[in-house]
């Protein structure tokens, strides 16, 4: 964006006269609303995409059921909702989470997010890609022949998870655990999320709290208004969450004009190259955080250098 301020109340929110588009849906979107928010932007949604349950609940409950006997060595976790889909499982068989799962299986997640939900939940995690957060980056870091392996994800999941684990040497067992659909899902099969719970892998700098107290405001448009704002040069940036998010961007937004699209990672942004689509920045991790830098990145707004990392190795 042209002529920034360099004043000291814009230092303290750099993202001052930014809009920015979030397609997510409003409860899987107030983490990234407050963090937008507090670098100064205003936030506007506009859902895309939604989750909705498997249709195919009793291969679900067979694999799920195999699991907790102690038929697989490792789960892995490819997304923050397939920990919820986990958590609901566990909770219609009595149990929590931690509980259900048997202490001889090692748990792998792909994304901090994951990772910070399942910790959250007791559960100890063994493996996470320290640099890329994605299929590729998992892959990188994945032990030769591993046992037996439970992928649960979603019905539209590339296959190269599945292909790089089997390839390693792994017996992978995958099985459909929610379903991407255009946003809203099915009442009734319908992803509920406590619309204050917050990931604890998406963390916002300053914040120690496990739960947003007062969820923040935010505006909904719709798609028609969402491109009349983006013709008018009155959106600045958009953030795209998935692949699949990205491809209901280019087929309801697109063309984009000068508003920039930012990717939440690598895979997303590889969707939105394919579609034909400039991605603007990169999320480096995927989290609001690394989403606020990224939407930083992509309008030009300088990222201030942090405290020195002290090296833990």
């Amino acid at each position: 964006m042209a002529d920034q301020d360099n004043s000291p109340q814009h230092d303290l929110q750099p993202l001052a006269d930014a809009r920015v588009l979030i397609t997510r849906s409003p409860e899987r979107s107030l983490t990234l609303v407050e963090a937008l928010e507090k670098a100064g932007a205003e936030a506007l949604l506009l859902p895309l995409i939604d989750f909705e349950r498997a249709a195919d609940q009793h291969s679900l409950d067979v694999a799920c059921d195999a699991l907790a006997a102690g038929a697989f060595d490792w789960l892995v976790v490819s997304s923050a909702t397939t920990v919820h889909i986990l958590s609901d499982k566990a909770t219609e068989r009595g149990l929590t989470l931690s509980n259900w799962l048997p202490a001889t299986v090692r748990v792998a997640a792909i994304g901090q997010a994951s990772k910070g939900m399942l910790e959250s939940a007791g559960v100890s995690v063994a493996l996470m890609p320290a640099a890329a957060q994605s299929a590729a980056g998992l892959l990188d870091v994945w032990p030769a022949n591993a046992g037996r392996v439970l992928l649960p994800q979603a019905d539209i999941a590339a296959p190269r998870l599945a292909e790089g684990l089997a390839a390693s040497g792994a017996d992978v067992t995958v099985v459909t655990a929610y379903r991407t659909v255009d946003y809203p899902a099915d009442a009734e099969r319908r992803l509920a999320v406590d619309p204050l719970a917050t990931d604890p892998g998406e963390s916002i700098p300053g914040r120690t709290t496990a739960r947003v107290a007062v969820p923040p405001s935010y505006s909904l448009l719709t798609t028609e208004g969402a491109r009349a704002q983006i013709a008018a040069g009155q959106l600045h940036a958009v953030v795209a969450a998935s692949p699949s998010a990205v491809r209901r961007i280019g087929s309801a937004l697109s063309p984009l004009g000068d508003c920039r699209l930012v990717a939440i990672g690598r895979s997303t942004a590889d969707e939105a190259a394919a579609l034909g689509l400039d991605v603007a920045a990169v999320a480096a991790e995927p989290t609001p955080a690394g989403l606020v830098a990224a939407v930083r990145e992509a309008l030009d707004f300088p990222t201030p250098p942090g405290p020195p990392v002290k090296d833990t190795r």
